[in-house]
């Protein structure tokens, strides 16, 4: 007697509902996102209204003028580099690091005058260090 063999159907996955359910995955993200872009940033700047209060020591005062010229406590630097700046300072402060450090700056003054001040003085270990505001006009 000859038996016959049945078939064995081969298992197979049906990936066909798999990519309907990321299509419409797909197609929900597409619809909910928002897609915006940022031309120009809105840069609201602050003012201060209150005023600084200084303990006894006197502060050390970097001070930029409108044409990126630095002093240190009103004494004028020959060069306008950060290494000039971190030597005054060192000389000012001597290896004082917990004294308040004021920068000040013209208000036409070089961005880049700015940031060599504020690298000078964190290079330096300065850690309480500040921007002097002026108030603000009530017109």
């Amino acid at each position: 007697m000859r038996f016959r063999r049945s078939r064995q159907e081969e298992v197979q996955v049906n990936l066909t509902p798999l990519i309907d359910v990321v299509f419409l995955l797909l197609i929900f993200f597409m619809v909910s996102t928002t897609f915006t872009r940022e031309t120009q940033l809105q840069i609201d700047l602050p003012e201060s209204s209150s005023s600084a209060v200084l303990g006894d020591e006197r502060p050390l005062e970097i001070l930029v003028d409108a044409q990126g010229n630095y002093a240190v406590n009103n004494t004028p630097l020959l060069r306008h580099d950060v290494e000039t700046l971190k030597r005054a300072l060192e000389e000012v402060a001597g290896s004082n690091r917990d004294q308040v450090v004021i920068i000040t700056g013209d208000a036409k003054a070089p961005h880049q005058a700015m940031i060599f001040a504020l690298d000078a003085v964190g290079q330096l270990g300065f850690h309480r260090v500040s921007y002097a505001t002026r108030l603000p006009d009530d017109s």
